[in-house]
């Protein structure tokens, strides 16, 4: 016993250090990123974009932020009912916000699904349950992004548009489809990829894989509840598009929607990669590339990205009082 105690001190400080190398190479990527985009543009331009700002169309752009978390609360909402586990409203929305508060403020997006995971797996009666439930959501969520990103690139392409390499996503999304839909409807699918799981003989994983087995039977039980979820991501998905085309439209920049529905997509599929603090940089550098492709310019994409982020991270800050209010 003690022994193993005195091991354990040493172990601390190599995580510690391995995080905070991940985050400097992230911080330095991201810093990288934006600064070679910045390149094609000037703080005169910037500054010029900026100056047009019209109120009325920024403020339609920061409501639809809760346009969009108010979908997402009814989705995950749905599919904790179909496994039985009743949350109130209200505490699902404090929760929620608070999780956004997080993804916006933290290195990684992860903080939030831990949050909302601590909120309800005490009501679900299972971390594992609570987990279960958030991972299917995110996985809606990831293919309602791929699946408006095809459509928007095959919208863009029937009115004489064709943006190179948009052609992936629908590929990514039949894909996704291809390996999410037996999992919910084919059982001995399932089976058959945790068997090496169950092979290990652990009474720990064993005991969750068949909660997690169990949650996924009561998804196929109830499939009203995930075809719901899936049309409440897609919902989001289609928001968050018409969002960044009214904050080009607060800059009186002529951004279509359906450009937007090519650009969006494919700026929150390369932004998962964990590879940047928050997508910073990585976003700048999609949206500068596809606004230069659209003949709108550099400092308008740019511009377009930093105020979509801001009025993003000012909505998530409602989050953060939240916090202080539930800590206090």
């Amino acid at each position: 016993m003690l022994r193993s105690s005195g091991l354990a001190p040493p172990d601390l400080p190599r995580r510690a250090l391995s995080r905070i190398a991940t985050t400097a190479a992230k911080l330095v990527l991201s810093v990288g990123l934006l600064a070679f985009v910045l390149r094609g543009t000037s703080p005169q331009a910037m500054w010029a974009v900026f100056r047009r700002v019209q109120p009325l169309w920024l403020i339609a752009a920061f409501a639809a932020n809760g346009v969009v978390m108010a979908v997402s609360i009814w989705r995950w909402r749905i599919l904790l009912a179909a496994q039985h586990v009743m949350v109130p409203v209200r505490t699902l929305s404090e929760s929620y916000w608070v999780a956004l508060f997080f993804n916006n403020f933290l290195p990684s997006n992860i903080g939030g699904d831990v949050v909302r995971i601590a909120d309800t797996s005490q009501v679900a009666g299972s971390k594992t349950l609570a987990t279960t439930v958030v991972l299917v959501d995110r996985v809606l969520g990831a293919f309602a992004v791929l699946t408006v990103g095809a459509v928007g690139a095959a919208a863009a392409r029937a009115f004489g548009i064709d943006i190179p390499g948009t052609g992936w996503l629908e590929v990514a999304a039949l894909a996704a489809l291809a390996v999410c839909i037996p999992l919910f409807v084919a059982p001995a699918l399932l089976d058959m990829l945790l068997r090496p799981l169950h092979s290990l003989g652990h009474p720990w994983v064993i005991e969750r894989l068949e909660m997690l087995q169990d949650a996924l039977g009561r998804f196929r039980s109830r499939p009203s509840s995930l075809i719901g979820a899936l049309g409440g991501a897609l919902v989001v998905q289609i928001v968050i598009v018409v969002f960044y085309a009214l904050t080009a439209r607060s800059l009186s920049i002529p951004l279509p929607v359906m450009m937007a529905g090519v650009l969006v997509p494919v700026a929150l599929v390369v932004q998962m990669a964990p590879v940047s603090i928050n997508g910073f940089g990585v976003r700048e550098a999609v949206f500068s590339f596809f606004f230069v492709r659209f003949g709108l310019g550099v400092d308008a994409g740019i511009a377009v990205s930093l105020l979509g982020t801001a009025l993003i991270m000012a909505f998530s800050l409602g989050g953060g009082a939240l916090f202080l209010l539930r800590r206090h």
